[in-house]
């Protein structure tokens, strides 16, 4: 019996390891970080109001808030109204490099670019299809009821531990 659960607990720990969900763990030997498609600061002022006007037009950009009123509203900052509208046409276009190009006016930072009351929202904060801000919720996909993560979790947490313990105990009856 000691030799079968002293055998347990020397498994026990890779087999948690194994068993962490990707958010828990580095995925692909990397850490995930917050990431912010920001405007260039070596970018004409010309080739950025070209860019906000298709991310905000044709793109589908939400610009409201560096509208007037808007929290990040700066008249007087084409950077930062271009990195708004850059950063919100990422998250909702698959946080990929191509979706962060912009004519080459934009790229990817670790760098918060918030400001003020304009706080960005960066690329862990894109939830099952909804970026989550303090400027509201950027909807990506049609609201619905999604409870497919959930699985997830039992899939890679909780089952295997429970056909670990199994394991462990039919073992031990058998002997």
């Amino acid at each position: 019996m000691s030799k079968i659960y002293s055998s347990f607990l020397c498994v026990l720990p890779l087999l948690v390891a194994l068993s962490l969900p990707d958010c828990l763990r580095a995925q692909k030997g990397i850490a995930p970080r917050d990431l912010w498609c920001v405007a260039k600061n070596n970018a004409a002022d010309q080739a950025l109001q070209e860019s906000i006007d298709w991310a905000c037009g044709p793109g589908g950009a939400n610009c409201g808030p560096i509208q007037q009123g808007g929290p990040c509203y700066d008249s007087s900052d084409i950077q930062r109204t271009a990195s708004w509208a850059f950063n919100d046409y990422y998250l909702k276009n698959g946080l990929t490099d191509d979706a962060c190009y912009f004519s080459n006016t934009a790229a990817l930072t670790s760098l918060n670019p918030s400001f003020d009351k304009c706080k960005f929202p960066s690329s862990l904060s894109v939830n099952n299809g909804s970026v989550s801000s303090s400027t509201g919720t950027i909807q990506m996909r049609p609201d619905s009821a999604d409870l497919s993560s959930s699985n997830r979790v039992v899939g890679t947490w909780f089952l295997p531990l429970v056909t670990s313990y199994l394991l462990v105990a039919f073992t031990w009856l058998v002997q």
